[in-house]
């Protein structure tokens, strides 16, 4: 062997074992960032990741898909009914005042206002179905009352206890 080739054999060896000296190095700083590493996630953090990650929607195909859509539709129909409007209360005048004040105080959209002339033909035709225009919504030659006045939160008791006051008071 020649006198250049022992010199690059040297210098090869040299960089060979730095090579080697740095990616042990680097594994054992690797080894320890990760045992310093938390192991579990805080329950909340991982909580408010699912939140910020959750589908917007939902596909519903098939067989399957029908019964999902069901089962979705059943769970948002007893979500809404868990939320009674007016913290459950059958006082009218409350409901009246904080709803339908609104339309039956100024005859916006062709409501009645609170005044027998425009009530007597309306209960005249019975209790019964003044309840049931107020619950399922009505559309009449001069105006609109839209379900439960327009808040579905109402329960029937709360639409009829407020129907009841209105024409027990009216002027």
């Amino acid at each position: 062997m020649r006198n250049y080739d022992l010199e690059f054999l040297k210098h090869f060896s040299m960089v060979i074992g730095f090579l080697v000296v740095l990616t042990l190095g680097l594994i054992l700083g690797a080894m320890y960032l990760h045992g310093s590493l938390p192991t579990e996630m805080d329950p909340k953090t991982a909580a408010r990741t699912e939140a910020r990650i959750a589908p917007a929607g939902a596909v519903y195909a098939g067989a399957t898909g029908a019964a999902a859509q069901q089962a979705a539709a059943a769970a948002a129909a007893a979500s809404a009914a868990s939320q009674v409007a007016y913290g459950g209360t059958t006082d009218g005048a409350v409901i009246f005042d904080n709803l339908c004040a609104g339309c039956h105080k100024s005859g916006a959209g062709g409501a009645p206002t609170m005044d027998k002339a425009h009530w007597a033909a309306r209960i005249a035709q019975g209790a019964d179905l003044l309840h049931k225009h107020a619950i399922e919504g009505f559309t009449g030659a001069t105006g609109v009352m839209p379900a439960k006045g327009g808040n579905p939160a109402l329960t029937d008791e709360q639409v009829k206890a407020t129907v009841d006051w209105m024409v027990g008071n009216l002027q």
